[in-house]
């Protein structure tokens, strides 16, 4: 199974080892931000079939952008990234409508399993009511 993957998480590095694990799975990661305003964006700009989302992130944690993906795409498949100790923002997460999550350090393994789970019976559509509802938000 492939599919196109968003990756946000405020740390390069991080990004860069996602789309590394993604690439060598087979997946296409369409686009990278480096905060939830800028995911945001990309995912309505590239309508990704799976996101990676970072919890802890500067100018829009991953939370609100979660929350925020759902209210524009109910049918958005996000798994989320965490680091240890973030139990609570996780049970959140998954309450928002996150698919699963990833706790950091993780292994590659784990990723591409998560992002696997997250796309099954998955189906593309597109998402242009998620393009005009960003587009008026911003």
């Amino acid at each position: 199974m492939s599919g196109r993957v968003l990756v946000i998480d405020d740390l390069p590095f991080m990004r860069s080892l996602l789309r590394d694990v993604l690439s060598n799975a087979g997946f296409t990661v369409v686009a990278e931000a480096a905060d939830g305003r800028q995911g945001m964006v990309a995912y309505a700009r590239h309508e990704p079939d799976a996101v990676l989302l970072d919890i802890t992130m500067p100018i829009m944690d991953g939370i609100t952008a979660l929350k925020r993906i759902m209210e524009l795409d109910p049918q958005a498949r996000v798994v989320m990234c965490s680091s240890l100790g973030e139990q609570e923002l996780i049970l959140r997460a998954i309450r928002l409508g996150a698919r699963d999550f990833v706790v950091k350090p993780f292994r590659p393994e784990r990723v591409t399993s998560a992002v696997h789970k997250a796309l099954k019976n998955h189906s593309r559509s597109v998402r242009s009511s998620v393009r005009k509802g960003l587009e008026s938000d911003g």
